[in-house]
């Protein structure tokens, strides 16, 4: 039971940092869900909104620039490249999601996984969490 609780937390640890890189380059409405209880797809969604097409592929980046980075993880898969309406990024226990606005209120993740744990990241004014 330890080494699923130690995946649990390296999977939450893995979640923040890719918060951080999404609020970094300014990503809009910033949700981890915890739903490791929900299905065995993954631990947490990070769920993020782009202003625009290039936007996401610019968020899509970092993220993929920062995970690399400190952890020395790249992604399983990445799929959605080609349309940007949504990337979906696959680190195995951590699933990233980025849309843009319509591709988000069309596919309704935090609907669809309402049972999960939703920590929403907030962006103050200076652009610091809280």
């Amino acid at each position: 039971m330890t080494e699923h609780n130690d995946q649990v937390k390296q999977a939450y640890e893995l979640a923040k940092v890719i918060a951080n890189a999404l609020e970094e380059k300014k990503g809009v409405d910033i949700t981890i869900l915890e739903v490791g209880k929900q299905t065995v797809l993954a631990d947490y969604f990070v769920i993020c909104t782009g202003t625009s097409n290039t936007h996401v592929k610019a968020l899509t980046d970092e993220v993929e620039f920062k995970t690399e980075q400190l952890f020395g993880k790249k992604p399983n898969h990445i799929e959605g490249f080609s349309n940007n309406i949504w990337t979906l990024m696959d680190y195995g226990t951590v699933v990233v999601h980025i849309f843009t606005k319509s591709g988000r209120e069309f596919y309704k993740l935090e609907k669809l996984w309402k049972e999960a744990d939703a920590e929403v990241i907030e962006i103050t004014d200076n652009n610091t969490t809280k």
